[in-house]
């Protein structure tokens, strides 16, 4: 089998709730979509959602990549030969993780297609469905309790709120949210590198009764020092996201003791491939893992759910980046019952999308 050839396009897609987060503001996202054709007559999907300040690309960039890398490494490759034609990929595109990641999605669907079978029983089928938290960005007070009186009612069982702002703010609104949405709901705290060392420790001591499931990335990735010293000195676990952007990064973080957790998403690290070795690397410093997601059409968040079901040391997901998206062409390509993740049936990722969507 070879890979004869390749097709990408922009679909930029508005967010029916824009949000707030410490570093910016997003009211619409652009994701790069991906077609691999094969002279077998299997065709994969891909996705990419580059974002600037996470992965350093553009939806621009993403397809003048992936245009290059048609041209100077897919074509003619095997598909079936996935390790070896990742890391080709990887080694001429090592600032590109997104446009990595579209490849990376669409080859491994090839694959589950050719196999016949869903590609998160072939990666190893650890579980067949995975509760995933919803994220509540920076709203004032009232809004933010509202927001999560309605999602627990739509049958959510955990909310990730999002600060960095201001630690004060942000400890009146995860106590009040606890208050509203009672004692059985998880409770997340992502702070998207807002804080300072002595404001983590404040905002952890501060909100002991919320009874906080998990804290993460409190302070600024370039300064993983300032990650270690709180994960030493809170009883919270702290997860890693921005300070993890690859397989030599979460070494760093395992072998220095940085980080209670990490946080892999899929468009940082470069796709499925190099996610399932980062995550042999937390499971041998026995740190939890959660697969995690951007602003992701739905095709992109089933490939996180598939490597979500696979391994056995993926304790959590927060894979809700697709629910505001409209017009996301890949509707359908996961299935959410009352706050848990299923995904298709079909082989592959389970889902192609239409030349017709375009």
């Amino acid at each position: 089998m070879k890979i004869e050839n390749l097709e990408c396009w922009p679909v930029t897609m508005q967010l029916e709730e824009p949000y707030t987060i410490a570093y910016e503001h997003v009211e619409e996202t652009t994701n790069v979509f991906v077609r691999i054709d094969t002279d077998a007559g299997v065709s994969g999907f891909g996705c990419a959602a580059p974002d600037k300040a996470v992965t350093g690309e553009t939806p621009d960039s993403v397809l003048d990549t992936l245009s290059q890398s048609d041209r100077d490494v897919l074509q003619g490759r095997d598909p079936l030969r996935y390790a070896l034609l990742l890391e080709t990929l990887a080694d001429a595109l090592p600032n590109a993780p997104s446009a990595r990641a579209a490849v990376d999605m669409a080859v491994f669907d090839i694959v589950g297609k050719v196999a016949n079978l869903p590609l998160w029983k072939l990666l190893g089928g650890y579980r067949d469905s995975i509760k995933t938290s919803v994220t509540i960005g920076v709203l004032p007070l009232n809004d933010t309790t509202r927001r999560a009186k309605e999602l627990t009612g739509q049958g959510f069982a955990c909310l990730k709120l999002k600060g960095g702002i201001d630690v004060e703010d942000d400890i009146k609104r995860v106590l009040d949210v606890r208050e509203a949405v009672g004692g059985d709901i998880e409770l997340r705290f992502d702070a998207n590198q807002g804080w300072s060392v002595e404001e983590s420790r404040h905002f952890v001591e501060s909100t002991r009764s919320a009874a906080l499931e998990l804290l993460e990335q409190p302070t600024r990735r370039d300064q993983p020092d300032l990650l270690g010293r709180v994960t030493k000195t809170v009883f919270v676990p702290v997860m890693a996201d921005e300070s993890l952007m690859s397989l030599r990064g979460a070494f760093r973080l395992a072998k220095n003791e940085l980080a209670d957790m990490v946080n892999v998403k899929l468009m940082k690290v470069g796709g499925i491939f190099e996610a399932l070795q980062i995550n042999a690397v937390a499971r041998a410093a026995r740190l939890e893992v959660m697969i995690g997601c951007m602003d992701e059409s739905a095709l992109a968040i089933a490939a996180g759910l598939h490597v979500a079901l696979a391994r056995r040391n993926v304790a959590y997901a927060d894979l809700d980046g697709y629910l505001d998206l409209v017009g996301d062409p890949a509707v359908g390509a996961v299935r959410l019952e009352r706050g848990t993740l299923y995904p298709t049936s079909r082989p592959g990722l389970g889902f192609d999308l239409e030349r017709a969507a375009r």
